[in-house]
């Protein structure tokens, strides 16, 4: 997308990531971590604009989980919960043993999207992810053979070139996301996100997450370049400094601004239609 087809108010596709695998309830009281609780966070990002929700599972103890079955539970759960929004499973490598990284995409039916690490990074002291060209070729190689779509999870200039590598196996139009904070992430900062923008192939979408305080000024600025948005509480607590945020206050705020800036939010049918993305209802 470009900054003309913004002019033209090109539909944006707001993604909600809902609870993440890192910070749990001690971070946010209200992080929902349940199937139960994560299908009600669906809801009402779904009534507030989101066309795609960004899923991970947890065990019963809060922590991340990875097995097929978790996954399963949580999906069910959402899609009992909501009309038509996009299911999105993460196969993101940070804290996940390789072997089960592909446990997510085996769910009956599979998610409509899934995410695609492009490679190595650190985030914090002790978390890190290798995401070698063997496990994003065959995650790739599993998400084709499913029909699920692609996000392109690019976290700093040396994942665009590696996400690159694998354009031409893609169904158009590629989706790659954009994503700027901590570690060995793009350094936050808007000229960095219109660096990485210039850079993208003619006909791609983009998506920006931007973690922590850089998520509404990114994001707004994705907005004006033609990009579509992440939000969510596994990127960001905070509504603004000092009031903790809720799932369907950041989608609310998002799709908000997105209207003001003439730019009308995509349903879920419209973002299907828009991402290449086969329906699973």
């Amino acid at each position: 997308m470009t900054y003309e087809e913004y002019l033209d108010g090109k539909p944006v596709v707001i993604t909600a990531a809902l609870t993440g695998g890192i910070q749990g309830k001690e971070a946010h009281p209200d992080l929902p971590e349940t199937p139960a609780e994560i299908a009600e966070a669906a809801a009402a990002v779904e009534e507030t604009g989101a066309a795609v929700v960004h899923l991970h599972a947890r065990r019963e103890n809060g922590e991340r989980a990875f097995s097929t079955e978790r996954f399963q539970a949580v999906t069910d759960a959402v899609r009992g919960a909501t009309e038509d929004v996009i299911v999105q499973h993460s196969t993101g490598g940070t804290a996940a043993p390789d072997a089960l990284r592909a446990e997510p995409l085996r769910t009956d039916p599979a998610p409509e999207m899934a995410s695609l690490d492009m490679g190595p990074m650190n985030r914090g002291r002790r978390l890190t992810s290798e995401n070698t060209r063997d496990t994003i070729d065959g995650l790739h190689a599993e998400m084709r053979e499913r029909g699920i779509k692609p996000e392109l999870e690019v976290f700093n200039n040396g994942h665009l070139n590696e996400a690159f590598r694998i354009l031409d196996d893609l169904a158009d139009p590629p989706y790659l996301n954009l994503i700027f904070g901590p570690g060995t992430l793009a350094p936050p900062s808007p000229a960095n996100l219109q660096r990485m923008v210039d850079q993208l192939p003619a006909g791609a979408e983009f998506n920006v997450i931007g973690f922590g305080p850089h998520q509404l000024p990114l994001t707004t600025q994705s907005l004006i370049l033609g990009g579509h948005v992440r939000v969510g509480l596994e990127d960001n607590s905070y509504l603004r400094k000092g009031e903790l945020a809720t799932n369907e206050a950041l989608v609310a705020r998002a799709a908000r601004i997105a209207e003001e800036l003439g730019r009308p939010v995509a349903s879920p049918a419209e973002a299907r239609d828009l991402l290449g993305v086969e329906s699973r209802r």
